[in-house]
């Protein structure tokens, strides 16, 4: 099941995405009106959901725009040196890190499949990340075992974990290199569990301007997704809606000689198999907080 959040006529809700139509979940008994709360309701509402599909409003997936599946997460996580080929590729500006490296990307750079991203005011140092990110769909703590994690795990979705490098390395949380507003698209959907068994046999490939930068395979993944749920489940509480970016392949533009940053202009695309794409122009990041946000 492919479950997205859309806006229509000014009204955003939840739905069902079934080939080129979406089924509009809004005014049906027993389901929740947003992401956060239909994951909350486990697998009842989920199983709500799939049966409502076969009977509620259908609208053509055209005459909507697609939000970020999760539009306020609780968490939004991202995890660095993670594939075996970004760390080869980067093992010239640092040692391979030891354990996972998780990192905070404030939940206010959360921004749609489809819309632009802003090229910073202080820095031309903006690079693309492409990447799977669980969606959690259950609360967990001290969670153990491939199966129990699994059981967390709501679906996946595509992310794009924009960095602005010369922030990034401010500190080493990393935190403020990865936070600016709108530098967190998500989508264009998540895709459960149920319909994505293997994650780690995933293609996943980045373009910018059509040209190939990125050629992975989250087989390349040097832990588990299951493995990441427990180990930040050791630390604290993962709730539905948390979204965990699990890092990115070789190709990136800081690793290039020179490094090939984006310019105003520039389309970056991501696509994961058996999820699909997300699409972003980068354009000037605007001069006043009412328009910060491009739609």
């Amino acid at each position: 099941m492919k479950l997205a959040t859309f806006t229509r006529n000014g009204s955003t809700r939840i739905g069902v995405v079934e080939g080129d139509e979406i089924v509009d979940l809004s005014g049906v008994p027993g389901i929740p009106s947003d992401m956060v709360a239909l994951l909350e309701s486990g697998p009842p509402g989920l199983e709500a959901a799939r049966k409502a599909a076969t009977a509620a409003k259908r609208l053509p997936l055209s005459s909507v725009r697609l939000e970020a599946p999760v539009l306020r997460p609780r968490k939004f996580l991202g995890l660095g040196g993670s594939y075996k080929s970004h760390v080869r590729e980067i093992a010239q500006f640092m040692a391979p890190p030891k354990h996972q490296t998780w990192f905070n990307k404030q939940v206010t750079c959360v921004n749609g499949p489809y819309d632009d991203v802003h090229l910073p005011t202080v820095s031309d140092t903006l690079d693309y990340e492409g990447e799977l990110a669980i969606v959690i769909g259950a609360r967990g703590r001290h969670v153990r075992g491939r199966d129990a994690a699994r059981q967390m795990t709501a679906g996946f979705t595509v992310c794009n974990d924009f960095s602005v490098r010369e922030w990034q390395t401010r500190a080493f949380t990393a935190t403020l290199g990865k936070s600016f507003d709108t530098h967190g698209p998500i989508g264009p959907w998540i895709v459960t569990l149920d319909e994505l068994p293997n994650a780690h046999s995933l293609s996943l490939r980045t373009w910018v301007n059509g040209e190939l930068r990125q050629d992975g395979n989250t087989s390349e993944l040097i832990y588990r997704y299951t493995e990441m749920i427990e180990e930040l489940t050791t630390v604290f509480t993962l709730e539905p809606g948390d979204i965990l970016a699990t890092g990115s392949p070789a190709g990136v533009g800081a690793a290039r000689q020179p490094p090939l940053y984006l310019r105003i202009g520039d389309v970056v695309r991501v696509e994961i198999e058996g999820i699909g794409h997300i699409e972003n122009r980068i354009v000037a990041e605007p001069s006043t907080l009412e328009s910060s946000r491009s739609r």
